[in-house]
């Protein structure tokens, strides 16, 4: 049992003085009770649904229960196969990193912004340099300066316990949105 269907009162579950009631091909029963409605419901072999219990009056509609959840997930599965994931790489950096290494790694981070991946920079903070972050900051404005015809910065360099980070997204992206 779904905590969905938890929610929906179904049937003998609502037990109202009176109801909007609502049929399935949008007849209108009016205001009527709760045991009226059930009848109506059962009279054509379909369930009674509350699917407004915060209304004035509650309102409820005369359905096939089970054709409706069915519905209700076509639509769930439909709306995640249309959501974009985003794919983010991660490139790991220290203070004392030579200048060939930044090159090297900033070459990787671009074929994956062609590839229109994000990316996040983490420059990892040892021993004594977490009191002086500014460093892991000065190797992120090298990356930054590198890397601005291929990705935008999106999220500014920020410290994060021992890491210093920066994200960064392709530059074809952003100009769509």
């Amino acid at each position: 049992m779904s905590k969905k269907q938890d929610k929906t009162l179904l049937n003998e579950q609502i037990n109202l003085p009176e109801v909007r009631c609502i049929g399935d091909n949008g007849d209108q029963y009016g205001l009527i009770s709760s045991k009226e409605a059930q009848q109506i419901a059962f009279d054509q072999g379909v369930d009674l649904v509350l699917i407004a219990p915060d209304a004035k009056p509650p309102v409820a509609k005369v359905m096939d229960y089970g054709k409706f959840k069915y519905q209700q997930e076509k639509k769930q599965k439909e709306a995640r196969k249309k959501q974009k994931t985003i794919d983010v790489k991660e490139i790991k950096l220290t203070v004392k990193i030579a200048q060939n290494d930044i090159n090297f790694k900033v070459k990787h981070a671009i074929e994956f912004l062609e590839k229109g991946k994000h990316v996040k920079f983490r420059v990892f903070l040892k021993g004594r340099e977490m009191s002086t972050p500014e460093a892991g900051f000065d190797v992120l404005e090298k990356v930054k300066e590198m890397i601005t015809d291929h990705g935008k910065v999106d999220k500014d360099s920020n410290r994060d316990g021992r890491f210093v980070n920066m994200y960064v997204v392709p530059i074809n992206e952003k100009t769509k949105n």
